[in-house]
């Protein structure tokens, strides 16, 4: 008879096998298997006398232990495994010790080993035998591709956000989780309720200080904030940052306003009493310094230093002070400057402290885009011409740098991915696109995995699901989920509706080349037979809102723009129109089709693409109608299997088939949307281009089919969501899909009238006017095959010759190409020259004046074939995930 029973062996000499977070790692494997009806003993210490079983019927024995240890090392050379030598490190390994068999359970570090202790539980957790789970048959060997995998948790409203922040229980199960699906870095962020100090209503945590610690030698204070409350606080940090540090998590705190005073037209709830121009700094200096003194798990500190911190841009003395007070903590902690604003100067003050430094930047501006990082940035954030003047506008001087020297620092990695940089860099993914409904993309997660640690990048820190929940004193009373439907909330919290997005991209940027079976496993357990149709309709579900983030961009700031539940920016526009509130970096005329992408180089605007086939000039991006094809095809492929997981549940009417099912069918209906808006919108612009009638006539019937779309996404949602999703006090970032629908009617009766209009002044045009989107095809293959190996890394000063292979599929078939390619450096230009043919090869030389710069190279290639037709190489791949450009390091530097 099989035993039912586990014994856990360590070796009593191996230091990483004690460390705290492995021990609470070994409690929730105890608990996994005790859960299956499984008892699990130990761990018992090598050589410390009994408990080494010899009969064929005992327990299955499970060696926990560091890599270097001497019972590691035997099962490792036993078995012909080796661990690689990288930090966080993980094996499961079947083997044998002292000849007996064994699991060897092992990890680099304490943390590494942690996750291989969690990767055995999880799998119990999941698996119908979990005996077998348990006895690994092939050795897992893994390390990180990334170094930072954080996840940033807002606290936005005193209403909305208390609750979970006194809540232990809450905590103990949310950090435990982080930790087994292998992140590593957990950041508390204060202070991000509101973009500017302006119109600011609810204060609690903003400017954080007052409302955590007492400071001696300054008497400043919150009036009638009781000092029970304000310990409770502190003992809630104190709490939580070291049940992070006891599970193995890095815990960072984020400070994201030093401002305290609130301009005329606020109504605070809470004021701050005793801070002048005099003693501010100061008393942010000793705040910190005591913060840190009271939570010594506290291993970093995030900093906005831009202005919407309250703090004036160029204030440089007062970052001095502020930057001593982690000086004077005595222990090292990390800097962490939010990449926004950031100059030289700042950076400076930040290492001069001695303390690591890293700038966080932005990875899609304000959103969440396709994984790899923007080929270009949009022209409004390029440098501008007349720095001098720019350096003193915008919102009084606050934002000197962020909106006059260095605008390129706000929606990406700017010019800080130096070869030379004194500091690290890492990206952060905020919570615009999607802050509600659920996402889950393998391949996409493993697309970010891949391309977080461009040119040696630290990696990715992800902005939670239902970050920003009752932002700007929006919040009403009630659970944060949304739901209207009280069959819908999960126990345990909120946040357990998104576990397969925490799974995806906690492993994924850990492993992305990792099994599916790190994934399915959830998936089996909660839909059965359905799991396969579950997961691909949530996949091709999560690639519409990150594409349309990516290729169709009516503003980069998250306060504005929620393509979940856009505002309708009209396809029509009229001559006296005033800027829409909820788009003002959209640029004039205001209007659907002239938006800007987020990514200018690969993806073209609905007017440039008119542009561009009117006078001939293809320039090989992306079109609005590519975008609309590929976002049909997804939201297609997503109602399909769709239809087959409600078919294959085994009970279709469960709260977690609804919960899925609702949120793909939202999603599906928003990629319908979008296609066919932008459809309507070429032709709109086609229309505004030529004076025809019939490329309005196709408009129109495109917009009814887009108008169709969200109505049914808002019939999906009705009785689902509450009618008052508040993420924001504006009317854009609040409400119901249903509220959208006017602003839609009032576009669409304009075209209408505009249609209307013109066929009364031009009723006999022929029908061979025709339009853009019937005239013009999307791009089919071309008859070449195209080619091409990187060179290997150059020094500086190097001449670089890149080499296209463009073979004929057909006689005769040819294409001519130009090289794109510019400085790992997003406030520059490209570079484009024409390559010259060389037998079936076409050549091109970077010259060593350009390649004798502290920045890693970026080049793409455009090609044309005799027909005009032109596209892009090498492009993006059918799953969007992969990186549609080249990297080039320089010599020495990782990949």
């Amino acid at each position: 008879m099989r035993a039912r029973a586990l014994l856990i062996l360590g070796d009593p000499a191996d230091p990483v096998a004690r460390d705290q977070a492995v021990g609470r790692a070994l409690e929730r494997l105890r608990e996994a298997m005790v859960e299956s009806g499984i008892a699990a003993d130990g761990p018992v210490w090598l050589g410390a006398g009994g408990g080494w079983p010899t009969a064929p019927d005992g327990p299955l024995c499970v060696l926990v232990a560091g890599h270097r240890s001497a019972a590691a090392r035997e099962v490792l050379l036993g078995a012909g495994v080796q661990i690689p030598q990288a930090p966080e490190a993980l094996g499961l390994v079947p083997g044998r010790l002292a000849d007996r068999p064994v699991v060897l359970v092992c990890g680099t570090d304490a943390r590494g080993l942690a996750y291989a202790v969690l990767e055995l539980a999880d799998r119990v957790a999941h698996a119908e035998d979990p005996l077998a789970a348990v006895s690994v048959r092939e050795s897992l060997v893994e390390r990180p591709a990334n170094a930072i995998r954080g996840v940033a948790r807002l606290f936005t409203s005193e209403i909305a956000d208390k609750p979970w922040f006194y809540d232990r229980r809450f905590w103990r199960r949310y950090l435990s989780e982080l930790m087994s699906q292998r992140f590593n870095r957990f950041s508390l962020t204060l202070g991000l309720g509101y973009n500017f100090p302006r119109r600011v209503s609810d204060v609690y945590l903003h400017f954080a200080y007052p409302f955590l610690i007492s400071v001696a030698g300054h008497d400043v204070r919150v009036p009638g904030f009781p000092d029970q409350e304000r310990e409770r606080n502190l003992e809630t940090l104190r709490f939580v940052s070291n049940e992070a540090a006891a599970i193995g998590l890095r815990f960072q705190l984020g400070l994201w306003t030093h401002g305290h005073q609130w301009p005329e037209g606020s109504n605070p709830s809470h004021a701050i009493e005793g801070l002048t121009p005099d003693n501010h700094a100061a008393y942010c200096r000793d705040a910190l310094a005591t913060l840190l003194a009271a939570c010594p798990a506290v291993q970093g500190i995030t900093f906005r230093t831009h202005g919407e911190s309250g703090i004036p841009e160029r204030s440089w003395s007062f970052w001095r002070t502020v930057f001593d007070g982690i000086a004077q903590s005595g222990r090292m902690v990390e800097i962490d400057l939010h990449a926004k604003g950031v100059d030289r100067q700042t950076l400076e003050l930040a290492l001069a402290t001695g303390m690591p430094v890293n700038v966080s930047a932005k990875y899609w501006a304000e959103h969440m885009g396709l994984p790899y990082h923007q080929a270009a940035i949009r022209e409004r954030e390029r440098p501008r011409d007349d720095q001098a003047t720019a350096s003193t506008a915008g919102h009084a001087g606050f934002m000197a740098v962020s909106e006059g020297s260095r605008p390129f620092t706000r929606y990406g990695y700017a010019d800080f991915l130096r070869e030379d940089r004194p500091y690290g860099i890492f990206h952060r993914v905020w919570p615009g696109t999607q802050r509600l409904l659920l996402w889950g993309d393998p391949a996409m997660a493993a697309g970010y995995g891949r391309h977080s640690s461009i040119a040696g990048s630290l990696g990715v820190e992800w902005c939670e699901p239902l970050s920003f929940k009752g932002r700007e004193g929006s919040a009403a009373p009630g659970p944060r989920d949304g739901y209207a439907d009280p069959s819908l909330p999960l126990a345990g919290g909120d946040w357990r509706k998104y576990l397969y997005a925490y799974r995806l991209l906690g492993r994924l940027t850990y492993n992305p080349d990792a099994s599916p079976e790190t994934w399915r496993r959830q998936l089996r357990a909660e839909f059965g037979e359905a799991a396969g149709q579950a997961e691909a309709a949530l996949a091709n579900a999560s690639r519409i809102l990150p594409l349309v983030t990516t290729a169709h961009h009516p503003s980069a700031s998250n306060n504005y723009y929620w393509p979940e539940m856009s505002s309708s920016l009209p396809i029509v526009w009229h001559g006296d129109q005033a800027r829409p509130l909820a788009y003002w970096d959209t640029p004039f005329p205001w209007r659907f089709g002239t938006v800007s992408a987020l990514d200018p180089e690969l993806f073209s605007s609905a007017d440039e693409f008119v542009g561009e086939v009117l006078e001939g000039r293809r320039s090989g991006r992306y079109s609005p109608l590519d975008v609309a094809a590929w976002l049909d095809g997804f939201a297609g492929a997503a109602e399909r299997h769709l239809a087959l997981m409600r078919a294959r549940a085994a009970d279709g009417a469960a709260p977690n088939v609804r919960r899925w099912a609702v949120d793909v069918a939202i999603q599906a209906c928003l990629g319908r949307f979008f296609a066919a808006k932008l459809r309507a919108a070429v032709g709109y612009e086609e229309h505004a281009a030529t004076g025809r009638a019939e490329p309005l006539r196709n408009a129109a019937r495109s917009y009814r089919v887009a108008r169709a779309a969200w109505a049914a996404a808002a019939g999906h949602a009705s009785g689902v969501y509450v009618d008052d999703l508040s993420f924001g006090e504006e009317p854009h970032l609040r409400g119901h899909w249903s509220d959208r629908l006017a602003g839609i009617d009032a576009d669409i009766a304009a075209m209408e009238e505009a249609l209307s209009a013109l066929e009364l002044t031009a009723p006999g045009e022929p029908a061979a006017a025709g339009g853009v989107i019937q005239t013009t095809r999307l791009r089919e293959p071309a008859a070449v095959r195209v080619s091409h190996t990187p060179p290997v890394p150059f020094r500086r000063g190097d001449e670089i010759a890149i080499r296209l292979g463009v073979a004929a599929l057909s006689p005769g078939a040819t294409a001519t190409a130009r090289l794109h390619y510019r400085h790992l450096d997003q406030a520059e230009r490209y570079t484009v020259v024409e390559m010259e043919r060389r037998g079936e090869d076409q050549v091109a030389t970077i010259p060593g004046s350009y390649s004798n710069a502290p920045y890693a190279l970026q080049y793409l290639f455009e090609l044309r074939d005799p027909r005009g037709d032109a596209w892009l190489y090498p492009g993006l791949d059918g799953d969007l995930s992969n990186q549609p450009y080249f990297v080039l390091l320089q010599a020495g530097r990782p990949a």
